[in-house]
């Protein structure tokens, strides 16, 4: 019995992280979570887009990780592998608040963070079948999420990008003489 339920809880504690991080990409940057959520119009872009992003991370903390018992290269592999999760949690909230969305309710309006709540949870139960959830589902999520947070910033930098001046065809105004 007490493997059982070690067993239950640590799942139950896993999926609750994923929506806890959820919650807080929402709270702390709902504009960049919106856009990231715009982005999974297009979630085979995002699929490859996403595998070439997160493949040099990944291949650079496991090279890293091998390259013997140097703690420094250690920490570094392990800044390479947190910046693909961390980024990666950060972008598929986007993708949560898409489903929620697609699930809603008369609250919504007052607080939208139960949107990305509904759909956290919809798809962390998604994550629970066999094989399919635990492996595909759940690294899917991570991978085009790290896409749709990198594709979202980039969106944000150029709405906020200063168009240049034209420069004016007109001559320049002479002062009146006193």
């Amino acid at each position: 019995m007490a493997d059982v339920l070690k067993y239950f809880l640590s799942i139950l504690g896993g999926l609750l992280i994923f929506i806890a991080y959820w919650l807080a990409a929402e709270a702390l940057f709902p504009a960049l979570v919106e856009r990231s959520r715009d982005q999974y119009r297009r979630p085979w872009k995002l699929t490859f887009a996403g595998l070439a992003m997160t493949a040099p991370f990944i291949g650079i903390a496991l090279l890293l990780f091998t390259k013997g018992n140097n703690p420094l290269l250690n920490i570094v592999g392990f800044v390479f592998l947190a910046v693909v999760l961390f980024g990666g949690l950060a972008g598929s909230a986007g993708l949560a608040k898409r489903i929620g969305a697609g699930l809603p309710s008369p609250l919504d309006e007052a607080q939208p963070w139960r949107r990305v709540l509904r759909g956290g949870v919809v798809l962390t139960l998604t994550y629970l079948l066999p094989f399919i959830g635990w492996m595909g589902l759940s690294i899917w999520t991570l991978v085009t999420g790290f896409a749709a947070l990198v594709f979202a910033v980039r969106e944000a930098k150029k709405e906020n990008t200063p168009t240049p001046a034209l420069p004016s065809t007109e001559p320049p105004a002479v002062p009146a003489a006193a």
